[in-house]
Formats: structure tokens, C-alpha cells, sequence
């Protein structure tokens, strides 16, 4: 053989040592966090509320006073929420007098619990198509959600979710349910 044929026999044999030892193992692949809902619009045609993204309960927070003190998951703490809810008038996503001074109170309370993360939800009455009122209560979380911005939440703990007229505070077909349903409803999602 020449030398030629040698040295490029060589260097094949060489490579075929050298590049796998190269490459190494891939790491195994990690499962990526389940990711929180996405601020906007849901529709939901089983009927069923979805479930709340899940969180570690395990450790103990403050409570706002009035709240029992062994009210430590999310589930009694929005049972008994200090978070009220605001209502709108038909057709609107503007705020009220009434609306602002529950979201001072709401917004103090955030002030007071500092970890704990929030979802927005607007809701609407049943009157309309189920297209308009997603888009109507989207835009009453909004409204909710900047309110409590102007006021020095970060927004990193407030996301906005609108139901439409999925879930009704009050399944009546009379005025009186309608007020009630037409509405922005806070979650606590995380603490």
C-alpha cells in the first residue's frame, strides 16, 4: 500500500474513534412545568369551572384578619375571601364609584399579602351571544386589573380570565340575577 493509502486509512479509523467519544451523552429530557392560564378569553361548554392550577400549600402565610387562622389552602382562603367582587352595569366594562372603593379594599389587601398571586375572572349576564360576552368579560377583568395596577400591584400578580355567562352567581332569568352575574370575581391562585 502507499503511503497515502495509509495515512487517509489512518485518519478514517481515527475519526471513526474520535467523533462518537466526542459527542457525549444528551441530558434526559426534563417535563416542562405545566403553564398557568393564559390571560384572555375561555370558553367552556361542559359546565364544569376549571380546576385551579395546582400550588404548594404547604407553606404558612399570613392570613388577612377576619380569616381563619387554619384556612391555609386556596381552596377555604377563596371560600372566605377578603377579595370582593365588583358588579358593572349592562353592557359596560366601566367602573363605578362603588367599584373603585371595593378595589381599594381589594388592593389593600394584596398590599398586605404580598405573595399572593390573583386571577381576574369576568363574567357577564346571560343576555347576548357567547362570543360578545367573552369578549365583554375580558374586558371587565381588564378594567379591574388596571385599576388595581394604578394603585401599585405589580402586574406579574394579577392574570385575567373571561367566562362569559358560563358561571352565574345567580342562574335566575330576572334583573335581580342579571346584576349579580355582570361581574369581575377574584381567585386567589397562589399564596
Amino acid at each position: 500500500m502507499s503511503r497515502v493509502r495509509i495515512s487517509l486509512l489512518g485518519l478514517a479509523l481515527a475519526a471513526l474513534v474520535i467523533v462518537p467519544a466526542c459527542g457525549g451523552k444528551k441530558p434526559p429530557p426534563t417535563a416542562a412545568p405545566a403553564p398557568f392560564p393564559a390571560t384572555g378569553t375561555a370558553s367552556n361548554t361542559s359546565g364544569n369551572r376549571p380546576p385551579a392550577p395546582p400550588a404548594d400549600n404547604t407553606t404558612p402565610t399570613a392570613t388577612p384578619v377576619g380569616t381563619d387562622v387554619n384556612a391555609t389552602t386556596l381552596d377555604k382562603l377563596n371560600e372566605n375571601s377578603p377579595l370582593k367582587p365588583i358588579f358593572f352595569v349592562y353592557d359596560s366594562d366601566e367602573l363605578d364609584e362603588i367599584a373603585r372603593k371595593t378595589l381599594n379594599e381589594n388592593a389593600q389587601v394584596l398590599k398586605d399579602q404580598k405573595t399572593w398571586i390573583i386571577t381576574v375572572e369576568g363574567h357577564c349576564d346571560e343576555r347576548g351571544s357567547a362570543e360578545y360576552n367573552l369578549a365583554l368579560g375580558d374586558r371587565r377583568a381588564l378594567a379591574a386589573k388596571n385599576y388595581l395596577l394604578t394603585l401599585g400591584i405589580a402586574a406579574d400578580r394579577i392574570r385575567t380570565v373571561s367566562y362569559g355567562k358560563e358561571f352565574p352567581f345567580d342562574p335566575a332569568h330576572s334583573e335581580a340575577a342579571y346584576k349579580m352575574n355582570r361581574r369581575a370575581h377574584f381567585m386567589l391562585t397562589s399564596n
